[in-house]
């Protein structure tokens, strides 16, 4: 039935048309954004997962900021460690030099004495931000901690975890600039060597040397596995946070071939669609042709 009030074959055209628009629209904004998964409206589970990922992802990055300061820390109490260490066996070569016969104690004891400020001035400069984990008085927070990872949990909740280096007296060279209180407590405390000086005292000496080299060995070595930790930690991290970011883009990421693909097709029909609707107008105009 031929009617100038209703034109069915219009009206199909014009929704078919805006179909393809709203179509039009969509693929647009992917290629415009590069995601298919923009706004909530797009997709509201994928949305939701992604913008809590991305959300973990960011505190992942901070983690690895502060794991690079741990690591900071750590590598400096280490490298002071291991510089100390290496005084304490010139130390301790000079305690061995002093049990010859003959040798000058109170000579070797002015190179002791030397060797005694470098080590005050190496636990005094193995200092990271204000924090100095070989030079510590250990009153208040000696617990040090270092910030390892973020998680979240299967009941959605998180967590920052961390590793910790409690600093005692078995790990602190010192807690002020005497050598008191911490591993280098007994060779501070040694006599100075004079010509009086016994061969049995030098012998205790040596032990004493020796005692805060086993110490200090133990103390490296602690710090040492701290350090390898967070360095294996920081890897993980990286490699976590880029696999999240791989796992949000196949959710949320525009296949760009595809979308590309997909707008040309609609192109044509957003064509042939107005085609179809300047052909169904038409048919009212033929109307008029009956009344000539």
């Amino acid at each position: 039935m031929a009617s100038i009030l209703t034109n069915s074959s219009a009206m199909s055209a014009l929704s078919t048309l805006r179909s393809i628009a709203s179509g039009m629209e969509s693929t647009q904004n992917a290629i415009s954004t590069g995601m298919k998964v923009s706004k909530a409206s797009d997709n509201a589970a994928y949305w939701s997962i992604s913008t809590t990922m991305k959300s973990d992802n960011m505190a992942l990055k901070a983690v690895q900021d502060a794991l690079g300061v741990g690591a900071a820390k750590v590598d400096t109490a280490y490298a002071g460690m291991d510089a100390a260490i290496d005084v304490v066996k010139e130390i301790k070569a000079k305690y061995v030099a002093a049990t010859e016969q003959g040798v000058d104690r109170a000579k070797v004891q002015e190179e002791i004495t030397q060797l005694r400020d470098q080590l005050v001035s190496i636990a005094q400069s193995s200092s990271f931000n204000g924090e100095n984990w070989l030079m510590n008085d250990l009153t208040g927070v000696t617990a040090k901690t270092v910030v390892t990872g973020f998680v979240r949990a299967n009941d959605g909740t998180t967590e920052v975890t961390t590793s910790s280096y409690t600093l005692s007296a078995t790990n602190v060279l010192m807690t002020d600039d005497t050598g008191g209180g911490g591993i280098l407590d007994e060779v501070f405390g040694l006599a100075a060597m004079t010509a009086a000086t016994t061969d049995a005292e030098v012998a205790t000496a040596l032990e004493e040397v020796e005692s805060a080299l086993t110490e200090m060995t133990s103390a490296g070595s602690q710090l040492g596995s701290l350090s390898k930790r967070i360095d294996l930690q920081d890897s993980f991290v990286s490699k976590l946070s880029d696999a999240i970011e791989q796992g949000v883009g196949r959710l949320v990421d525009a296949d760009m071939n595809e979308e590309s693909t997909r707008l040309k097709a609609l192109q044509t029909q957003q064509q042939l669609a107005i085609q179809a609707l300047s052909i169904a107008n038409n048919d009212s105009q033929n109307i008029l042709s009956l009344f000539r």
